[in-house]
């Protein structure tokens, strides 16, 4: 099939939020690329073949360069909405940049973010964790419902988050605030306010910290350098947010998304109990079944590609489905079928190449650590709705429950 196929219209509808994986099975049968369009009418290509998003992954040709992308998406929006702009955001970061500009920054962050770091963060997490739990026994012990989002998958991350990189957590929820519109469906309006607002913010978090450092990982991203070579204060700012942003949100929904599977599947929830040894194998069934990124961040074509059977000219945004890659039949067996025994790897959960999350060690952690204290603490945990009266937030590339509540007395107090 080459050329141009017609535009799915049920691709990021409200439909497709809160069940996006019946859609996907059906544009894999269809072929490997298709167009839509976005709940902010930019018209693009989604891939959703196994092979074909790993290859994209990598290919030189999809190029993430936030200002040509700006342009880009300003121009196509116009010719569909009439003049309007993109939503302004601070992208200096190595999310939004390609080589030598991204082989530079990755290189000076990675310098911070060390896998030494991030171990020494277990016992904190674990900590946080008893702590949230508490909380719940607390709220639970009547046999009331408690939204597992508000009191542990969101509080556990921000908490985290905030104290590697040395920002104070009284601001929690304004970062949530700012968050939502970063990575929600909103008016582009709504996105330039909290790229603006929470920029502001962190300039005066870095000048304080360039003035008196501590042992953290945004006074290392301010020290941090290679051959002379320093991340300039924008550079900074934007890393900042784009560690805060993703270091949270990523991390909240993957133990959401990864607690409700568990509630749904009591056989894997038992096998889970009955050998923690399974947890590690088991976040990355959870990462490939319902992980947290169903689609990776926008790429542009600046050459034409041949997508499977399909041709993308240059100039299109490209999205890639790694949900829909997850899913894939013809790289999994049994695809739609949770399994924490599966044997470990290929998922593209946390994407792949040179733009695989830097923060996927630190997310892996506190997802095993969050999910075995959550289930050891409250066995008999079930949900306190219906599965279908869920609902799901309305982003791209996010996928994450708005509430999960739950019952989750202690065992000594069980539900009624």
């Amino acid at each position: 099939m080459h050329g141009t196929p017609s535009a799915d219209t049920e691709l990021f509808g409200d439909a497709y939020m809160q069940d996006p994986y019946s859609v996907y099975a059906r544009l894999r049968a269809a072929g490997p690329a298709h167009r839509a369009t976005t709940p902010n009418g930019l018209p693009v290509w989604v891939v959703t073949d196994y092979d074909e998003v790993r290859a994209a992954l990598t290919d030189e040709r999809l190029s993430k360069d936030a200002d040509r992308m700006r342009a880009l998406a300003e121009r196509k929006l116009a010719s569909v909405k009439g003049p309007s702009s993109a939503p302004e955001t601070l992208a200096a970061n190595m999310l939004n940049s390609d080589p030598p500009d991204h082989t530079r920054l990755r290189k000076l962050v990675v310098k911070a973010f060390t896998t030494r770091r991030v171990e020494q963060l277990r016992s904190r997490i674990a900590g946080i964790a008893d702590e949230l739990l508490d909380g719940l026994e607390t709220l639970g012990k009547d046999g009331e419902p408690v939204d597992l989002v508000d009191d542990f998958t969101f509080p556990l991350p921000i908490a985290v988050i905030c104290e590697l990189l040395g920002i104070p957590l009284a601001e929690r929820e304004t970062f949530r605030e700012w968050s939502k519109a970063l990575v929600g469906s909103g008016p582009p309006e709504a996105a330039r306010h909290a790229s603006m607002a929470m920029g502001g913010y962190l300039m005066q978090v870095i000048a304080a910290k360039r003035a008196q450092p501590a042992d953290d990982l945004l006074s290392d991203l301010i020290q941090v350098s290679d051959d002379g070579d320093r991340l300039d204060r924008l550079e900074v700012v934007s890393m900042v947010m784009l560690l805060l942003v993703a270091g949270h949100e990523t991390t909240v929904n993957l133990i959401g998304n990864g607690i409700l599977a568990l509630l749904r599947h009591d056989d894997q929830r038992a096998a889970l109990r009955a050998d923690p040894g399974l947890a590690r194998g088991a976040v990355e069934e959870l990462l490939r079944y319902d992980g947290p990124a169903p689609m990776a961040t926008m790429r542009f074509t600046t050459a034409a590609l041949e997508i499977g059977n399909v041709s993308v000219p240059a100039g299109e945004i490209v999205f890639l489905g790694l949900a829909a890659a997850n899913r894939d039949g013809r790289r999994f067996d049994r695809p739609d079928e949770l399994d924490i025994t599966r044997p470990v790897g290929g998922h593209l959960g946390f994407g792949f190449g040179i733009h695989h999350c830097v923060g996927a060690p630190l997310a892996r952690l506190e997802a095993e650590i969050a999910i075995g204290k959550f289930l050891e603490r409250f066995p008999e945990a079930r949900l306190a709705v219906e599965p279908d009266a869920l609902k799901w937030r309305s982003s791209v590339i996010m996928r994450g429950l708005e509430k999960l509540p739950v019952f989750c007395a202690a065992p000594d107090n069980p539900t009624t």
